[in-house]
């Protein structure tokens, strides 16, 4: 057993029940012979139910449950990194569905090739799979899918299905050499906010500065259920706190991380797309709803810059630094 290298799978947990516990079954059903994990768990109560299954499971030691009252994605991934065990650090949602051979597709790619740091699984994703009627194969990524600025609009790890280099993971489905932590120092950006959309992008990002390549393996699959409550989910995505976060970690995204061309071409897409309407995103062309969409994006910008000008004093690591005060 001791051949293999240790896999540490965490699930960060907010208002799930039942479906968190099918989850972690699958997970626990892994063909794998060396792995740990982690539930990080910021549901304040939960159904009595879940509660005696999350119980039982810790004192058997299935599983190590580590309990927040605070609610943040990226916060709850520094947690359980900082807790971690494992050459492998994979990161799930409490809303997935796994085949046996799940951990076992993602490690033989950091085997195989010591240049990998980070492997992108594909993810059967139930709404997408719906809009696309599900017949749509795409074997490789166009080149604009590396490219920073313009790129989140070309990957596609729903439909892609030949391993390949690619720019980022999507968060339901990522892993990571645990020396992307350790030895590089990297963290979730906890200043991402709301549904923490494009977190995981941001992070991958970090990554390629150390060389390390981001690998995808359709292999390494799973179902990702999305439900529309919990999770990292807001309860309404019309909801102004959500609207004024997603823009407002687009726009974070863009100023930490590309040069002034490759933002704007982020920032012209998002408007495009977002605010306007325009495909892929099919939305109303409304003028209320485009006056609607565009007001909450400039707040979004100026929260941003707010973000980024704060961050000379207070690197928004909030529940980071909770952690190392207790």
């Amino acid at each position: 057993m001791n051949n293999y290298p240790l896999i540490s799978v965490v699930i960060p947990t907010y208002r799930r029940e039942k479906l968190l516990h099918d989850s972690i079954i699958d997970v626990l059903k892994q063909d794998y012979p060396h792995f740990e994990v982690l539930v990080v768990d910021q549901t304040q109560t939960h159904e009595p139910e879940t509660q005696a299954f999350l119980e039982e499971m810790s004192a058997a030691g299935k599983i190590k449950l580590l309990r927040l009252d605070w609610a943040s994605l990226p916060g709850a991934r520094n947690y359980a990194v900082r807790r971690s065990q494992g050459e492998i650090i994979l990161f799930i949602d409490d809303d997935v569905e796994l085949n046996p051979g799940f951990l076992t597709a993602h490690v033989k790619n950091y085997l195989q090739n010591p240049e990998i740091g980070a492997v992108a699984g594909r993810v059967f994703d139930r709404m997408k799979l719906g809009d696309s009627g599900g017949e749509l194969e795409i074997e490789y990524l166009p080149p604009e899918a590396m490219d920073p600025g313009i790129a989140w609009y070309h990957i596609d790890l729903v439909h892609t299905t030949k391993p390949q280099q690619v720019l980022t993971a999507r968060g339901c489905n990522m892993s990571f050499r645990s020396e992307i932590f350790t030895k590089y120092g990297l963290k979730f950006d906890e200043r991402f906010r709301g549904s923490a959309v494009r977190e995981e992008s941001d992070f991958c990002l970090r990554i390629r500065k150390t060389g390390y390549k981001i690998w995808y393996d359709p292999e390494a699959h799973l179902v990702h259920l999305g439900e529309e409550t919990g999770g990292c989910h807001d309860i309404s995505m019309r909801s102004l706190n959500y609207q004024i976060t997603f823009y407002h970690n687009h726009f974070l995204l863009g100023l930490k991380n590309l040069t002034f061309t490759q933002a704007l071409r982020l920032y012209g897409r998002l408007f495009d797309c977002h605010v306007l309407g325009n495909p892929p995103c099919y939305k109303s062309g409304s003028p209320i709803k485009v006056l609607t969409r565009g007001v909450f994006y400039c707040l979004g910008f100026l929260k941003a810059v707010g973000s980024v000008i704060q961050s000379i004093w207070n690197d928004g690591q909030i529940y980071s630094r909770l952690d190392q005060e207790v």
